[in-house]
């Protein structure tokens, strides 16, 4: 890895805290591990308007060229994070859930698709939503990570990044 990317991660719980955030803690680790940035972290409630506003802030702050969420992409009344996200997304990344949803077929099976695992481009910021258990960020993380890595061929995020922002 050749560019250090700056990312920002936002669990989306009503019930984590820093102590219990097992899948914030292991990005966080991961973020650091591949030769990242961690500009920010945050824990925010299940709550369209909360998760939104937090990835506003984000997405305009030049240090953030990357947004990873865990949390509330299930099918159950209180995962929003989608429905937050998405419609700041300038352009959706389809190819990123139907890559998470290959590897996490590998490990759980039919499983996977509870899982409306997103990704897409706002504001010239990169926007990953995983869901919150361990086994899928890890699974999430090795399919963003790589990307994240000038290294990769025969394309990477990291070369396009410059021009995101172009007309």
């Amino acid at each position: 890895m050749n560019k250090q990317v700056g990312i920002a991660i936002m669990t989306v719980s009503d019930t984590r805290t820093k102590l219990n955030d097992t899948s914030g803690g292991y990005l966080v680790g991961a973020v650091e591990a591949a030769g990242h940035h961690l500009v920010d972290r945050a824990i925010v409630p299940d709550n369209i308007e909360a998760i939104r506003s937090a990835a506003k802030a984000w997405i305009e702050r030049d240090e953030i060229d990357v947004i990873i969420s865990t949390g509330g992409t299930g099918l159950t009344g209180r995962d929003v994070t989608p429905e937050a996200m998405q419609p700041l997304f300038d352009k959706p990344i389809d190819g990123f859930s139907a890559v998470f949803h290959r590897v996490s077929f590998d490990k759980i099976g039919l499983s996977t698709m509870q899982s409306r695992a997103c990704a897409g481009v706002a504001g010239g910021t990169f926007i990953f939503c995983l869901p919150g258990s361990g086994g899928a960020v890890r699974d999430g993380w090795s399919v963003i990570a790589p990307q994240l890595d000038a290294a990769t061929k025969p394309c990477n995020l990291t070369e396009i990044m410059p021009r995101l922002l172009e007309r």
